[in-house]
């Protein structure tokens, strides 16, 4: 097979929730991705952070309250995620490398993101971070100028803002690791969402969607896949109801036709298809592949999953 250059982002909700749930996932997750590093190809991983950014934010706003220290700022969060996941993924994938008999070195490259300071998101946010608390909890941190939005019966939940990803400042890096044979880990979280100041970079309190980073990302870096994982093989149409079908392609028109007619989630599908027509829109070469971590290699040789094309 000839060697293609793969983009390929893993739900930071498909990590767990807990270091032990993270390694147990992880290990799970690197048999299926380094089969793809074995048939050699290029690989990049992105991951999502959201159970994980609010965890960290949670224990250190514990502890400066205790000790009386400054508050941490969301963007630092999100780039300790990025390295304490980083770590595990680095680890277990270059263990599963060398249990497959293989020589691929593995990075993890602690990735800002660009973004605009004046993106509308900021007024509105809308990505949940943290865990699921209950009403009472919830109210306190309202009052204290948290944003909490409420999930039903699971609970409410922080939502920041998740501003549209404009640059990865650190895509040189990844592409020069490319070229020198590595599988690299890389955009966690969607990135650390800074903004530019001259030739500073400011971090901002947000965490952006890691499927258009990733989409992003396969742009900037000529990615021939963005393959996103999530819990389903496939697509759906009319999900959930009795006329619910899968989809097994696409091309950019009908993608945009089925999210003008509700089909998919804000929450959940929708943010996925938005990042296969940004992928193609960017780069028409690109396809994007959606399906679950157990149907990966299945899915990257059209046996299932949606394929997304320009």
């Amino acid at each position: 097979m000839e060697k293609k250059r793969i983009v390929i982002a893993l739900g930071g909700n498909a990590l767990g929730e807990s270091l032990h749930e993270q390694m147990a996932a992880i290990q799970k997750t690197s048999r299926y991705i380094i089969a793809l590093v074995g048939e050699g190809h290029e690989i990049v991983l992105t991951h999502g952070n959201g159970p994980q950014v609010g965890l960290i934010l949670d224990c250190l706003d514990s502890y400066r309250v205790n000790h009386d220290i400054d508050a941490f700022s969301l963007s630092v969060c999100v780039s300790i995620t990025q390295g304490y996941i980083g770590y595990d993924l680095q680890n277990v994938m270059r263990e599963e490398i060398l249990n497959q008999n293989l020589h691929v070195p593995v990075s993890t490259v602690i990735t800002q993101v660009v973004v605009d300071k004046d993106d509308p998101a900021f007024m509105e946010p809308t990505k949940p971070i943290g865990k699921y608390v209950s009403g009472q909890f919830a109210r306190g941190q309202i009052a204290a100028g948290n944003t909490f939005k409420d999930f039903g019966a699971k609970g409410f939940r922080q939502v920041v803002a998740s501003p549209k990803p404009q640059h990865i400042v650190e895509s040189e890096t990844i592409r020069a690791l490319l070229r020198a044979g590595q599988l690299v880990i890389a955009c966690g979280g969607g990135g650390i969402p800074v903004i530019r100041q001259g030739n500073h970079l400011k971090g901002v309190p947000a965490v952006i969607d890691k499927d258009l980073t990733s989409a992003l990302l396969a742009g900037m870096i000529n990615a021939d896949y963005l393959v996103i994982l999530t819990a389903v093989e496939k697509v759906f149409l009319h999900y959930g109801m009795e006329n619910e079908t899968t989809v097994d392609r696409m091309n950019i028109a009908q993608a945009k036709r089925y999210i003008e007619e509700g089909h998919f989630g804000k929450g959940s599908m929708l943010p996925k298809v938005e990042a296969g027509i940004w992928a193609a829109t960017q780069n028409p070469a690109c396809k994007t592949i959606i399906t679950s971590i157990e149907r990966l290699s299945d899915g990257f040789n059209g046996i299932t999953g949606t394929l997304i094309e320009y």
